[in-house]
């Protein structure tokens, strides 16, 4: 990757300074105003220059254009754990009982997009945009080491959820897409492919705790403490992956569209080695969709969508934290360094694939009016034994409210969007004291507007 591609990549991520979406797992619901409209729906119905990071194939049908786009995220995240019945039973690490809600509850999300005729049946086009990513800060609470009564240490309760200060994690990903895309079968079909620059931005506080089941520290024979852990500011990594994209109208009233995005490999978060399972790695993963769209009458469109993220592709992400009772220093017995912190095998978040059902309607009221809503639901990635890790990344919405618009006056036109994710808890035992419940819990709301310029 040349010197000056990442220099972009770095760039991309700077203009994101506050992303922080968490729809479905940690990917966005949808991409563009008038998808986010439709809850996501709609690959196979394009209509904008965001299609792109959607369906490469549908920039096909995108008339030239530049669009400008900016939204408001605001998710509200709340944790509580009750309090420890281990005595004696074997807990060795309880979690308060606290009862928290995060701060940093508004974030801003600006995309940027431009289309380009190169034929008839072609066009070249630009995205820049934030996909997904994850910010949690637990101000207060305590933790309380060997609850059980005494052991090789004595009882001790200390502040923060995992004992180590005001915790949290804040993940930010930019995406540069450059797209290329053609119709053939007199127009009826397209092709399209994506190159697509990422950057990611990562800082992890209030988790040093945990530094004794670190590879970092087994491996030392207990003598070294890890330097790349916890509150060591934030670390950037960037990669390349790509997309394809393929549309086809079979009939006048009725189109179908698929695309594949490839995982991306990412560079190492070298701060946060002995955090991350691979010694700091945290790629993004690959996903597929697939969508449907039927012209029902001369006005309205229903569009609907099938996506599956494939969460197991980074082992950061789906690793279960019971891997960490293979490391030597866990003090179950375990031999393996690698499931240590940091190791191959490190214990991570334990989230699953996840498939998302999304469905929208388009209703084009007249020549310089149409209304969008939708719906989506998903299986949210994380199991009840894997909650003590995800307090972190609580990314447990499953089900997407939306409706939008799109006002239409002389070269441009305006579009809104306005998404709501009903509240979703996920309950389950602490890992380190299973007498202790902990339950996570998010709701959010998305607003979005943007604007076209159309050539």
């Amino acid at each position: 990757m040349s010197q000056s591609f990442n220099k972009a990549l770095f760039l991309s991520a700077a203009l994101l300074p506050a992303i922080a979406g968490a729809t479905n797992g940690y990917f966005m619901g949808g991409t563009g105003t008038k998808n986010q409209g439709m809850a996501g729906a709609g690959s196979a119905d394009p209509e904008e220059a965001m299609i792109m990071a959607t369906d490469p194939a549908g920039l096909a049908f995108i008339s030239p254009r530049i669009e400008l786009g900016i939204g408001l995220f605001s998710p509200d995240r709340s944790y509580s754990s009750s309090s420890s019945l281990a005595k004696g039973q074997g807990g060795a690490f309880t979690i308060g009982p606290n009862d928290i809600t995060s701060d940093n509850k508004l974030f801003p999300m600006p995309s940027v997009g431009a289309v380009w005729a190169m034929a008839d049946d072609s066009r070249v086009g630009v995205a820049f945009y934030g996909r997904g990513g994850m910010n949690t800060e637990w101000a207060g609470g305590t933790a309380t080491f060997d609850p059980d009564g005494p052991g090789p240490a004595p009882v001790m309760s200390l502040p923060g959820t995992y004992g180590g200060g005001t915790a949290g994690v804040d993940l930010m990903q930019a995406f540069l897409n450059v797209t290329w895309a053609k119709t053939f079968a007199d127009g009826r079909a397209a092709f399209g492919a994506s190159l697509i620059g990422a950057a990611q931005r990562f800082e992890a506080i209030g988790v040093g705790t945990f530094a004794g089941y670190t590879k970092s520290f087994a491996a030392s024979g207990g003598t070294a403490m890890p330097k790349n852990l916890s509150n060591n500011d934030h670390d950037m990594s960037v990669g390349v992956g790509g997309a394809l994209g393929l549309h086809w109208s079979m009939t006048d009233n009725f189109a179908v569209a698929a695309s594949y995005s490839s995982k991306v490999s990412m560079g190492r978060f070298d701060k946060y080695a002995d955090l991350f399972a691979e010694g700091g790695k945290f790629d993004i993963p690959s996903s597929i969709t697939v969508g449907f769209s039927l012209k029902a009458s001369d006005n309205v469109v229903l569009n609907a969508d099938v996506q599956r993220i494939n969460y197991t592709d980074v082992a950061s992400v789906s690793n279960p934290i019971s891997n960490l009772f293979g490391c030597p220093t866990a003090g179950a017995g375990g031999k393996d360094l690698e499931s240590c912190l940091g190791g191959s095998r490190g214990a991570g978040f334990g989230w699953d694939d996840m498939d998302v059902y999304k469905f929208g309607i388009r209703w084009n009221v007249n020549s310089d009016l149409t209304l969008r809503a939708g719906f989506s639901h998903g299986k949210q990635p994380i199991a009840a034994t894997q909650v003590t890790f995800n307090i972190l990344a609580p990314g447990v919405t499953e089900d997407h409210i939306a409706a939008g618009f799109t006002r239409r006056s002389g070269n441009g036109e305006w579009s809104g969007s306005l998404t709501y994710a009903p509240s979703q808890t996920v309950k389950g035992s602490n890992t380190f004291d299973p007498t202790q419940q902990i339950s996570l819990s998010m709701d959010q709301w998305m607003l979005q507007f943007s604007y076209s310029w159309l050539r």
